[in-house]
Parts: C-alpha cells; structure tokens; sequence
C-alpha cells in the first residue's frame, strides 16, 4: 500500500513540474531541388505542415546584463 501511495505522489508531483506548451501547426510550401514550388495534381502548391510546441516566455524581474 505504501508503494502505491509513493507512486500516486511522485507522478502527481512530475507532471506538475512541466511547463504547459502549446501546439502549434506551422505549414511552408514545399520546394525542389531548383527551388521551384511543387505543384500537386489540382495545380495548387503542396505545403509541408509540421506540429511544434510553443512555450510561453516568462519575464524576470530583473533584466540580465550585456557581455562585454
């Protein structure tokens, strides 16, 4: 029994670690060698479509100093 509950609190506790993100779809015409657009067989420009995760920025409070 204590096993469990030992377990039950540590992944309560990991996955409130991981800072939420959201997906994102992010599409770009797809190019051949030459670096012409591909066109499919309705004559429309093929896309490649890509699902990425978008984090949020957190502000400081205090700003980091330049290199110099």
């Amino acid at each position: 029994m204590k096993k469990l509950l030992t377990f039950l609190m540590v992944s309560i506790m990991a996955t409130s670690v991981f800072a939420e993100a959201e997906l994102k779809e992010v599409c770009h015409d797809k190019v051949d060698k030459a670096g012409n657009p591909v066109k499919g067989k309705d004559g429309v420009v093929v896309q490649e479509c890509k699902k990425i995760k978008v984090h949020k920025k957190l502000e400081g409070a205090e700003e980091v100093p330049a290199k110099k």
